[in-house]
């Protein structure tokens, strides 16, 4: 199962891109063995309109542009849910189990996410209930798929 990323706004270069590429680079190298591969990162520019429900509107046309036919949505709301690493892998792992193709994690703009995305999201998750900047979201989705890889096959990398 190809696991993607959708981030509104770019990484520029320095140390929180270098760290996001670390975790996606061991998840893509321990993947494969249990089922998981690295898809592709998308990124789009914020959108530039006058007003937050034209900017998460558009935005979402652009995630629905990137996402696969079929594809597992999750999205990352600060308004969802909170699981914990064992119970994040476990969803994963479902969704492979389940015989899905792909899955697409959606990190939305400084706006949010526009509501037609969470009326058809497969999830809505959060990464705790405080606001986190953009860039470090993307460092800690990025871990936490690597951590997944890592629960599964019962490396010892997590330690609970």
């Amino acid at each position: 199962m190809r696991i993607g990323l959708f981030a509104v706004g770019r990484l520029k270069a320095g140390p929180e891109k270098d760290l996001a590429a670390r975790y996606l680079d061991r998840f893509a190298k321990a993947g494969p063995a249990i089922g998981l591969e690295a898809g592709r990162v998308a990124e789009v520019a914020e959108s530039r309109a006058s007003n937050a429900e034209t900017r998460k509107r558009e935005e979402a046309g652009l995630l629905d542009r990137a996402l696969p036919d079929g594809a597992v949505l999750i999205l990352l709301d600060e308004r969802g849910k909170a699981l914990g690493s064992e119970s994040f892998a476990s969803l994963l792992g479902s969704y492979r189990d389940a015989g899905k193709r792909d899955v697409m994690i959606a990190i939305g703009g400084a706006d949010g996410l526009d509501p037609a995305l969470h009326d058809r999201a497969d999830a809505v998750l959060c990464l705790g209930k405080m606001t986190w900047p953009h860039q470090v979201v993307r460092i800690l989705i990025a871990e936490q798929l690597y951590r997944a890889v890592t629960i599964l096959s019962g490396h010892p990398y997590h330690r609970a």
